[in-house]
C-alpha cells in the first residue's frame, strides 16, 4: 500500500470547518508561505469566509499534509493556496489536490496565478499561461487559465 493512501481527503465550506481544523489550515499555509519561503503577507485575507469558497484537503492522524480553496470570482473558480507540507513533498497529494478541485469545478473557467517554478506541474491539468509574469511577495508568479 503506498503512503499517500492513508491520507483521507476532505472538502468544506468555511461554516462546516471545525475549529481546530481551520487552526491546522491556517498553520500549514504559515508554516510553508510565512515561514520556508519567507513571505509575510495578509494570508487572512478575508476570502476564506465567503459563501462561494471551497476548503480542499488531505489529512492524516488530523495533520492537514495538503491544502487548497476554491474561490468563486464572479463566475470564474480561482484555485489558490495550494501547499503542501514539508513532510508531505513528493507524494502526490497536490496532483491528488487539482484533480479534486477540478472534478468540482466541472466545465466552469478556472484560473491561477501559479509560483513560476510550477507552470509545468499546473500545465498537465490544462492550464496555459494568461499573461506575463509578476513578482508577487518576491517569488514570481505566471497566471494561468484553463481552457474548457
Amino acid at each position: 500500500m503506498h503512503p499517500e493512501q492513508h491520507d483521507e481527503f476532505r472538502a468544506a465550506s468555511f461554516r462546516d470547518l471545525t475549529a481546530a481544523t481551520l487552526y491546522d489550515i491556517l498553520r500549514l499555509r504559515s508554516d510553508v508561505f510565512v515561514v520556508e519561503q519567507e513571505c509575510a503577507y495578509p494570508d487572512l485575507d478575508g476570502r476564506d469566509t465567503e459563501p462561494g469558497t471551497r476548503h480542499l484537503w488531505f489529512s492524516r492522524d488530523r495533520e492537514i499534509r495538503a491544502y487548497l480553496r476554491i474561490l468563486d470570482d464572479h463566475g470564474t473558480e480561482r484555485i489558490g493556496r495550494v501547499v503542501t507540507a514539508k513532510s508531505a513533498r513528493g507524494s502526490g497529494l497536490a496532483g491528488r489536490l487539482m484533480t479534486h478541485a477540478l472534478e468540482i469545478i466541472g466545465h466552469r473557467p478556472a484560473v491561477l496565478d501559479a509560483q513560476s517554478y510550477l507552470v509545468d506541474f499546473y500545465a498537465k491539468f490544462g492550464f496555459v499561461p494568461s499573461g506575463p509574469e509578476f513578482v508577487e511577495d518576491g517569488i514570481p508568479h505566471t497566471p494561468m487559465t484553463r481552457k474548457i
